[in-house]
């Protein structure tokens, strides 16, 4: 409806179908990286297993050098999704946010039982805003909640690959355009759980090739077939983490499951108001003169 000598007023038209939120997108140079950050950890993590006894090897004396890989790694990865058009300054913004958030909640449950308030806030990011957003924003996490909490030492560079994984894990889940309600925070809940004991597995990997006790039947042994030494590393981790573990993945489930859904309506209300996917463009007014750009 409209009066003489006004523009007439476009009606919105009503929504007919749920909104959709888009995730960060990920192009073929920011998947290149992420391919490329994740084969230098996997070898970082497992060439200990491979290497003879007269090697010394200590995982404390390559983790400076991993860490030097690897900030100027992810640093590829922000550039890639940055140039594949993924990732402006409202992606920014929300990674710093919940970066801050999630290494203020790391030292709530930190040194009891393994109870780590963090992982769910990962597994819900992750969720939303996809694996390349994810992978960032869990190693940016970890190595701002290491600084926070004075957790910086050889273990470092190796935390912020493992929770890059397990925040990545979460944005390949499928059904993310599909899978709503009480279903989607089943499967997310799934995953926390077993992606908590992958996590204190791979971390165990890490530290279990220099820790003391090299004579106990469950210590790593240089030089040994990888069948022998992966024998003892099962054994490690059921003595030493199945607890710290279980208490993760078992806060993992309870918090997704009770809070889930609040905080995945509020991730997908900032990521469709922040509109990731939406090109970008510049109205010139009704004064402009000339072909509209």
């Amino acid at each position: 409806m409209s009066t003489p000598g006004t523009a007439p007023v476009r009606e919105r038209p009503p929504r007919t179908g749920p909104v959709r939120t888009a995730p960060v997108r990920i192009g073929p140079r920011a998947a290149a990286a992420l391919v490329l950050v994740s084969v230098v950890g996997v070898i970082a993590f497992g060439w200990p297993l491979l290497a003879d006894e007269a090697s010394g090897l200590a995982h404390s004396k390559d983790a400076p050098w991993l860490f030097a890989a690897l900030l100027p790694l992810l640093v590829a990865v922000v550039v890639a999704t940055i140039t594949d058009g993924g990732l402006d300054a409202k992606a920014v913004a929300m990674l710093g946010v919940l970066a801050a958030v999630g290494a203020a909640l790391r030292p709530l449950g930190a040194g009891t039982a393994g109870l780590e308030p963090m992982f769910f806030l990962m597994v819900l990011s992750g969720r939303v805003l996809g694996p390349g957003f994810g992978f960032v924003l869990g190693s940016v996490t970890m190595f701002a909640s290491a600084l926070l909490t004075g957790g910086v030492g050889p273990w470092m560079p190796f935390q912020m690959l493992s929770m890059g994984w397990f925040t990545m894990g979460a944005g390949l889940l499928p059904g993310a355009g599909r899978l709503r309600g009480r279903g989607e925070l089943v499967v997310l809940a799934l995953y926390g759980a077993l992606a908590s004991f992958a996590y204190g597995t791979i971390m165990n990997l890490q530290g279990w090739t220099y820790i003391g006790g090299m004579s106990s039947g469950i210590s790593f042994h240089p030089g040994d077939p990888v069948h022998d030494n992966l024998v003892r590393f099962l054994a490690y981790c059921a003595a030493t983490s199945l607890g710290w573990d279980l208490g993760r993945a078992a806060l993992t489930v309870v918090l997704t499951m009770t809070v889930g859904a609040t905080v995945l309506k509020a991730l997908r209300r900032a990521t469709r108001r922040a509109a990731f996917d939406a090109p970008v463009g510049f109205d010139p007014g009704p004064g402009h003169v000339g072909p509209r750009p």
